[in-house]
């Protein structure tokens, strides 16, 4: 009996890898076919084991393939008629049953089983004609492509089916369902370009044509079709007991993440004409309608055409194609390539490069030359020489590489029927590999695919050399790919390699800026630039302390961006932008955040030396009234002077997180450009109100900033504690057409002031106001007379609106009520005190306000006990205390009152000196924190505080890390506390108490 009559050509098989795999597997094959009663098959198998030549098929294939052992225990009839008839006959036959399933109606359970049994039976003809060298590359491939058509086409026939008898349409041909259906199945990739891999997914686009489908009810087209495609995918890609037709990918569809399984084809028309990307359009070379309406998928691809190829050359185009081949890394020989572990499709040297090669070049030239646009990898590269745009070697080279590589694949593949393209890193399974491949010996294999691998960097990277260098692309190692639906691991390892702990998260992010899901990255021109940006936008976040949140910081940036082209043409020209950037984002989130909506003030930024020390206050009232002079309406007011100062606080708030501001001068920068903002609005808001209240001659309204404002002690998240008060002199009512008497006058002006503060205008608000410390509090007027407030100061306030006023600073009016406001203010503070009385009124208030804001949290440093408000709290004792023998002692500022104290020989120098090295500390980091984050954080999620943040506060403490500056804030807590206890609350506690019915005022 002659077995396999092809075989008898001069062609090497493999050997068999593990032969005692071989044996077990010839005898579970004998057995199958025992159980089954196959007697014929039983004889051939034997026979074959006797023949020298058949003993070695068998040996290829049980001694090489778990999985196609399994296939031929499976079915050993078949197994038999594969050996006596040979691949080209029984694929033949396959495919003819294929074809008449399409045409059948048949119930989900018979056509599932069907297809897996088919598919089953391919596979294992295709890797014996693969094996025994049958078959060449591109028959193997084309094999596998046209039995995957075969089975999508007699998948969609049934769903349509299934979709009529529902009612959801109408077939036009009840025979052939699948005719005029307005059912678009596209083939991409290798499938698309019929080079099927022996374990391939199969990537299909699904859409619908919605003016060719029959229906009543057009309006629900869209949940029919995702229905029908999920049953699609199902009947494909489902795992039963029958094994599985084929992995099915549906990720090549437009924007994927956001789109349903099946799009209609007006939602992918537009999708492409709007956003889509070059790597679509390289995609979109091997797109191919292999089911369903075949016309209607060839219209769309039609009309896809001027999509994919250009007419005219287009240099944004090709910079984005260089900077999507320069993302993966081109290596020009001089650095080994390790067999083991090596990915022979993404890895160096790989298919992946191949297909890169052809299809960056088809992108940039198909549009002119038509004969390029060819779907197979060979065909192009061939193309690619006859029309001039490669060498003779180079392509000779390369094809001979592609043919090499694919067939390794295969074999890689048919072992277990994985989707693998990773070499083992074994010797034992490498061994076993090279012998399934045909050689005699690990070391030949290695050799041979070493010289395939750099003949292919080689040509690859010979792409580059006319092209532009790619920002920071000469320092990264290794690939940094984000384009198609398949994520690449060389390009995890380089993030990871960067520094960054979650690349996937990373490369997910990075193709939704692809798809353009943010305003920032709508612009097609924006999506390109960031691609170029990519290399050294990656890089320089890698440098900060903690890159993964500064990576989550930028993608929050670009989320709140208007627009990006504008943004990243400044980052490609300005690289220090990006190290400030990424300071920045690694640090202050809270100031990111404000970037976000306000990119435009890196513009201020860039202008200027960050350096150089914050403007003087004249400086600062010159630049506003520069620009406020163009101010035609009060909106243009509020407006130019909330960009003003927002600009000026982002470049103190830079100056101060890059270090170049120390946090006292930070504080009183902050203070300048508030109580600039302030005085420019007062005299125009004054003047708006007047236009129809005029106004009281020679008199008017002064401003006092009290707590951080008048202490010049500003942070970035202060709001601005003020006092109004007026003086209309004898006048009863205005001068203007609506007159208004003097409380009511003040007492609106006073609002609309306030309004103009706070108000929320296109550019934001300016500031918060608290007005809780005018006289009365809550239940006194907004704005009160000079008279009222003389009279309130000296005789009704409580002490601790007299602690209060040591902070008081007038910063706007006209002058001569300024000066009698000033005179009240230190009338009021040098006036003797009754020492006692001050003295429980302190202790008390600390201890209310202790009970109702008390904390044990290190970072609350205001409330902290030894924080903040325990200095102030003795500063203004002390003030009050000494004032009337030392009126110089009294000042806005605490810390000038502090040393004043120390200086009038109030305190002494070591505790002067503790207090004020405790009050830079916790003023250092109350403004970092206000700066960075929104409130402060607690002791429990420290972990949660960028590192960046973390080394930037222990520098603030001139400590040498993060843990040393909690120490030395706990040891400053306990010992400010102390030093309350001895000078306010134990010599309180020591006063003889009070008669029973008098009540203390505090």
């Amino acid at each position: 009996m002659q077995l396999f009559p092809a075989l008898d050509q001069d062609h090497d098989l493999p050997l068999a890898g593990d032969p005692e795999s071989a044996r077990a597997g010839y005898e579970r094959l004998l057995e199958a076919a025992r159980l089954r009663d196959e007697e014929e098959a039983m004889a051939a198998f034997a026979a074959m084991a006797e023949n020298p030549r058949g003993k070695r098929i068998l040996g290829a294939v049980f001694g090489n393939s778990p999985f196609l052992t399994l296939c031929a225990e499976r079915d050993p009839a078949f197994f038999h008629a594969l050996l006596t008839k040979g691949p080209d006959a029984v694929v033949d036959g396959v495919m003819a049953e294929v074809e008449s399933w399409r045409r059948e109606a048949s119930d989900d359970a018979t056509l599932s089983r069907n297809l897996r049994i088919a598919k089953r039976r391919i596979a294992l003809s295709v890797a014996l004609a693969d094996i025994a060298g049958l078959w060449e590359l591109e028959r193997v491939t084309g094999a596998l492509s046209a039995f995957a058509e075969g089975a999508l086409k007699a998948a969609s026939a049934h769903v349509l089916r299934a979709l009529a008898r529902r009612g959801a349409l109408r077939l036009k041909d009840e025979a052939d369902p699948e005719r005029d259906s307005g059912l678009i199945v596209l083939a991409m990739g290798k499938l698309g370009a019929g080079e099927l891999n022996y374990s391939s997914d199969i990537d299909l686009i699904v859409l619908f044509d919605a003016e060719v489908i029959d229906t009543e009810d057009p309006d629900e087209l869209q949940s029919h079709f995702v229905r029908l495609t999920r049953n699609l995918v199902k009947l494909i890609d489902e795992r039963t007991v029958d094994g599985y037709v084929f992995r099915t990918d549906l990720r090549l569809r437009p924007d994927p993440s956001s789109t349903p399984l099946a799009i209609s084809v007006l939602a992918a028309e537009t999708y492409y004409e709007s956003v889509g990307q070059n790597w679509e359009r390289a995609a979109m070379i091997k797109a191919r309608p292999v089911a369903g309406d075949i016309e209607a998928g060839e219209r769309f691809l039609k009309w896809l055409g001027p999509f994919m190829w250009r007419k005219y050359l287009d240099f944004a185009t090709i910079r984005d194609v260089h900077a999507i081949k320069r993302q993966i890394n081109a290596h020009r020989g001089g650095s080994s390539i390790a067999v083991s572990g090596h990915n022979i499709k993404l890895g160096r040297g790989g298919i992946r490069e191949i297909e890169f090669f052809a299809q960056t070049q088809q992108l940039i030239w198909g549009g002119r030359e038509a004969k390029l646009r060819t779907p197979a990898t060979v065909q192009a590269i061939t193309a690619l020489k006859d029309h001039g745009r490669t060498t003779g070697q180079a392509a000779s080279e390369l094809i001979v590489a592609y043919h090499f590589l694919r067939q390794l694949e295969h074999r890689l593949q048919m072992t277990n029927d994985e989707q693998t393209q990773t070499l083992p890193t074994e010797p034992a399974d490498l061994e076993r590999l090279a012998l399934f491949m045909g050689f005699t010996g690990l070391d030949d294999f290695s050799t041979t695919l070493v010289e395939h691998l750099k003949r292919v960097e080689t040509h690859y990277a010979e792409l580059f050399e006319d092209a532009p260098s790619l920002p920071g692309s000469e320092t990264v190692e290794g690939n940094l790919v984000f384009t198609g639906s398949d994520s690449d691991p060389d390009t995890f390892r380089t993030l990871e390699g960067l520094g960054y702990k979650n690349p996937q998260a990373i490369d997910s992010t990075v193709r939704n800026w692809h798809h353009g899901r943010y305003r920032s990255t709508t612009a097609k021109r924006a999506r390109e630039m960031l691609t170029e940006l990519m290399p050294v936008l990656l890089e320089t976040l890698a440098k900060t302390p903690d890159p993964d949140a500064a990576f989550l910081q930028f993608d929050e940036f670009i989320s709140r961006l208007p627009a990006g082209v504008q943004l990243f043409s400044m980052m490609h020209s300005n690289p220090h932008l990006l190290e400030l950037l990424a300071d920045i984002l690694g640090t202050a989130p809270r100031l990111a955040k404000h970037l976000g909506r306000n990119a435009s003030m890196l513009d201020g930024v860039l202008s200027t030396d960050l350096t150089e020390p914050p403007p003087k206050p004249e400086e600062l009232d010159e630049s506003l009234d520069r620009l406020l002079v163009q101010a035609e309406v009060e909106e243009d007011v509020l407006d130019i002077t909330r960009r003003w100062a927002n600009d000026r606080k982002f470049q103190v708030g830079v100056q101060s997180l890059r270090g170049h501001l120390a946090p006292r001068a930070t504080a009183r920068a902050l203070s300048n450009i508030a109580e600039t903002a302030l005085s420019r609005l007062q005299p125009r808001i004054e003047q708006i109100f007047a236009q129809r209240h005029g106004a009281f001659d020679g008199t008017g309204m002064c401003v006092i900033a009290m707590g951080k404002l008048g202490g010049r002690e500003m942070t970035p998240a202060s709001d601005l504690d003020m006092i109004f008060v007026y003086d209309a002199g004898d006048a009863e009512a205005s001068d203007g057409d609506k007159p208004l008497v003097p409380s009511q006058y003040f007492a609106r002006l006073s609002q609309r002031l306030i309004n103009a503060v706070t108000a929320q205008t296109s550019e934001g608000t300016l500031y918060e106001v608290d007005m809780r410390l005018r006289p009365s509090g809550k239940a006194g007027p907004i704005a009160v007379s000079l008279a009222s407030f003389d009279k309130y100061q000296h005789e009704e306030a409580w002490t601790w609106e007299h602690m209060a006023l040591t902070r008081a600073r007038v910063i706007s009016g006209p002058p001569e009520l300024r000066e009698k406001v000033k005179a009240i203010i230190a009338d009021v503070l040098e006036r003797p005190k009754d020492v006692d009385k001050l003295l429980r009124d302190v202790a008390d208030m600390r201890r209310r306000m202790d009970k109702e804001h008390h904390t044990e949290q290190l970072w609350e440093v205001k409330q902290l006990r030894g924080g903040l408000v325990d200095i102030e709290f003795l500063s203004q004792y002390l003030q009050l205390r000494h004032a009337p023998e030392h009126p110089d002692v009294a000042h806005p500022n605490t810390r000038t009152a502090l040393r004043n104290l120390q200086r009038a020989g109030c305190i002494e120098d070591g505790v002067a000196a503790r207090l004020m090295a405790a009050l830079d500390l916790w003023q250092a980091v109350q403004g970092m924190l206000r700066l960075t984050i929104r409130g402060y954080f607690e002791e429990n999620r420290e972990d949660e505080v960028p590192t960046a943040l973390k080394e930037t506060l222990a520098r603030l403490g001139d400590c040498p890390d993060f843990s040393g500056l909690k120490d030395k804030m706990r040891d400053t807590a306990a010992d400010i506390h102390g030093l309350f206890r001895e000078i306010i609350e134990e010599p309180a506690a020591a006063l003889p108490p009070l008669p029973d019915d008098e009540e203390t005022r505090a």
